[in-house]
């Protein structure tokens, strides 16, 4: 964990199989990322490869899939597992770790205490509060784990929508009272900075500028209420969506198998929930950025957001009555609306900018920005 200098880092990534080319690669998508220009790349790998010190990272997992830590091993632009955890010093995490059992166990504690203070502290899964043995690792529950670890961290980053929101877990009647990491830390009095990630699964992209943006920019990224970061989370699916436009013109897949499907309507009354969802998605895609739900003709369930699986059930059906400038309508007469509002000479890109102001940002689902 000492000082490695710029050449010994670009041997150890070669040795990995990464050049220096693709390392230089990397810097370019983490300047795109933190959203600075291409200018900034040989700055950013100037940086890296200065780094006095690898920061120290422990990875918790609780009630969860796994299906977030998949989605981060096997990101590539390129082979960013290998550059990250090249750039990180990786002192525990259960699923790829060569260590088991009580071994794991002491090395996660004995990191706890040695770098107390200067530890991130990245959680996958929610945290059971009203049957804490649902979960227990090494004779502790997550609870004692989750408390313990915060308490030493200089920041907690929870990566999934079980981590931020409790997941599925959480669906009623949620039995197991699976909360998120940031709720809990709370309510044990724990003031740890929490940066919140939301997905199911989280996007690999999302995790790697949030941890390229704390590393080099020494600061946490600007977060809204959510404590989710405003670059990432700031926008909702439909302010961004290929088929917006289909939107704004009234052109509506109405059941699967139809032509209007094949055609790439939008997917509004077969339950997409992107209005309420606020999520890059349509930016950064997913598989190596070569599609999405959407783009592959699924709706999207807004597994972004909290409670989604009790807030959007029904997954298929239109979300509820929404609002229409001066019109209050349901969502099978969005298209109806919107049409004859062109017919009557008022200008369909202003009806749906309307629409949208309405519909990202309706009832609980309004996003109050946190001071920075």
């Amino acid at each position: 964990m000492g000082k490695k200098t710029g050449s010994e880092f670009i041997k150890s990534l070669e040795l990995k199989g990464v050049s220096r080319r693709d390392f230089l690669k990397f810097c370019g998508t983490a300047a795109t990322m933190l959203g600075l220009s291409q200018l900034y790349a040989p700055k950013i790998a100037n940086a890296i490869e200065s780094m006095s010190k690898r920061p120290p990272v422990i990875w918790l997992d609780f009630m969860e899939c796994l299906g977030c830590t998949e989605s981060f091993i096997n990101a590539t632009h390129p082979e960013v597992d290998k550059i990250i955890l090249e750039i990180l010093s990786l002192e525990y995490h259960e699923a790829v770790m060569a260590a088991a059992g009580d071994k794991a166990h002491k090395n996660l504690w004995d990191t706890v205490e040695r770098e107390e203070g200067e530890l991130i502290c990245v959680v996958e899964g929610a945290i059971a509060t009203k049957i804490p043995s649902a979960i227990t690792i090494g004779g502790m529950t997550s609870m004692q784990i989750m408390t313990r670890a915060a308490k030493a961290s200089k920041a907690i980053i929870s990566v999934g929508t079980c981590a931020t929101h409790g997941g599925t877990q959480a669906a009623s009647p949620n039995p197991t009272g699976a909360v998120g990491v940031e709720e809990f830390i709370r309510s044990q009095g724990i003031n740890t900075p929490v940066i919140n990630l939301p997905g199911c699964p989280v996007n690999p992209e999302n995790i790697i500028s949030t941890i390229l943006h704390y590393l080099l920019l020494e600061k946490l990224p600007p977060l809204d209420s959510m404590s989710r970061p405003k670059n990432l989370y700031g926008a909702t699916i439909h302010d961004n969506c290929p088929r917006r436009g289909h939107f704004d013109e009234g052109r509506f897949v109405e059941t699967f198998g139809t032509k209007e499907e094949v055609l790439g309507y939008c997917l509004y009354k077969v339950g997409c929930r992107g209005p309420s969802t606020y999520s890059n998605c349509p930016e950064v895609l997913w598989n190596n950025r070569q599609n999405w739900c959407i783009g592959a003709g699924a709706p999207c369930i807004g597994c972004f957001e909290p409670h989604f699986w009790d807030k959007f059930k029904d997954f298929y059906k239109p979300l509820p009555d929404v609002e229409l400038p001066g019109v209050k309508t349901s969502a099978d007469k969005i298209g109806i609306a919107i049409a004859a509002a062109t017919a009557g000479g008022v200008a369909a890109h202003l009806i749906a900018s309307a629409a949208k102001g309405r519909l990202g940002k309706s009832g609980e689902d309004k996003k109050e920005d946190k001071e920075e």
